[in-house]
């Protein structure tokens, strides 16, 4: 029980993980009133508004700051690794999904002239975000890690 009530206690933890799972749920309610249709992959796929990768990283950076000061190893580490992950979502990964949209399009292209290409071939396009998704992930992050160091109160979960 110990692992758990460790987990319960661990504001920047919890920050983190919570700064995913919203994200996951906003993503899938503005996919779903956007395209108005739910598609299930949203709750854990990535790419798309807002990004969970960025609200994830930023409210560990933001947690780790709020808890241990700008001149902690732990603050410095979350921070880089935030950087990288958001700079990735916008540049690697959101390239990626551009080629596969065009690859697809290619799938279909070749799909239609009989040429053996499977419709089940297509690539997912969902990978990167544009610099808003990530900005709007970030924030969100931000809130979110401020929420939770301030009302959480650890000392009542799993109470020995």
């Amino acid at each position: 029980m110990d692992f758990f009530r460790g987990i319960s206690v661990n504001i920047i933890f919890l920050s983190s993980i919570l700064g995913w799972l919203v994200a996951q749920i906003l993503k899938t309610i503005i996919h779903t009133a956007l395209s108005r249709k739910f598609v299930a992959e949203r709750m854990v796929g990535s790419g798309g508004m807002p990004s969970s990768h960025s609200s994830t990283v930023c409210a560990l950076a933001t947690a780790a700051y709020i808890q241990y000061g700008s001149a902690s190893f732990e603050f410095a580490i979350a921070a880089v690794f935030a950087i990288v992950v958001m700079y990735d979502a916008i540049g690697v990964r959101r390239e990626t999904g551009i080629q596969a949209k065009v690859l697809n399009e290619m799938i279909d292209l070749f799909s239609n002239m009989g040429k053996g290409v499977s419709i089940e071939d297509k690539l997912k396009e969902f990978i990167g975000h544009t610099p808003l998704q990530v900005f709007a992930g970030a924030i969100l992050g931000i809130l979110i890690a401020l929420f939770v160091t301030h009302f959480y109160t650890p000392s009542y979960v799993f109470a020995a």
